[in-house]
């Protein structure tokens, strides 16, 4: 089986770039500077109007910060689980902590056997967990179907040795799949030294506005990431570089040369 690529995609018109690429999954999300929350219905269905096989999982996080959450926030969490299920999505994204920074196990499952029969990803919480051995046991006991981890690292490159040992200690009873960091230049070695067989990327590329006028003074959102007339979207062509493994890692794979 070759590799399966997840795309954190932040539009509809990312989730349409990552199925021409030949993704096998996104992960729909809004807000990605803020590590990603939960889109809007509206674009959650312009998804699946546009797209015709791709699996689509959608991230449920009122907020970004901590995995720490308020009733009110739990509840809707549960309100936009319910949501993806009445719009018949894939699955659904999540993860939560307590405040020792271990994973809330009562919540967990309670979201779990809200998402039922959604396929359901601990998301990367994990990352920020205490100790993740023991954190991969309660996920998999609550009934998650994979892992996304950067190897509690900034990158899931830096992450390679936890990953590894992760993957080993599933067994196949989870996926764990890297993500974060992950490109088309390094995919190949984190696949080798990791034996994941799922991984999430980006692969976006910047897009320039449209705007023919523009008042450069004003800023409506966080003027700390890009201008407010550039955006990062998914491109299918990186998406198939990373879907794909290129000449050279098959002749690595294979022991073999140029000719």
């Amino acid at each position: 089986m070759g590799r399966i690529i997840e795309i954190c995609a932040n539009s509809a018109h990312s989730c349409v770039e990552a199925e021409a690429g030949g993704a096998a999954r996104v992960e729909l999300c809004a807000a990605i500077p803020e590590g990603g929350t939960t889109p809007s219905c509206g674009e959650i269905r312009a998804a699946q109007a546009l797209t015709s096989s791709i699996a689509i999982h959608v991230i449920i996080r009122p907020r970004g910060g901590d995995f720490l959450y308020t009733p009110a926030e739990i509840q809707a969490m549960l309100y936009d689980i319910e949501l993806c299920k009445q719009l018949k999505v894939q699955g659904v994204v999540f993860g939560c902590l307590t405040k020792e920074g271990n994973v809330d196990t009562a919540l967990l499952r309670r979201l779990v056997d809200a998402a039922k029969p959604l396929s359901v990803t601990f998301h990367r919480a994990f990352d920020v967990c205490r100790e993740p051995f023991a954190a991969l046991e309660k996920i998999i006991e609550a009934g998650c179907d994979r892992i996304l981890t950067s190897g509690q690292q900034a990158t899931a490159e830096e992450g390679i040795p936890l990953i590894a040992e992760l993957v080993k200690r599933a067994a196949g009873r989870i996926v764990i799949m890297p993500g974060c960091g992950v490109r088309e230049h390094n995919i190949a070695r984190m696949e080798a030294e990791t034996d994941a067989k799922e991984f999430h990327t980006s692969a976006r590329t910047l897009i320039q506005s449209r705007m023919e006028y523009r008042n450069e003074y004003v800023h409506t959102g966080n003027s700390n990431t890009l201008s407010e007339f550039e955006r990062e979207e998914t491109e299918r062509g990186i998406v198939e570089r990373c879907v794909k493994p290129c000449a050279a890692e098959i002749r690595e794979k294979d022991g073999g040369r140029d000719r």
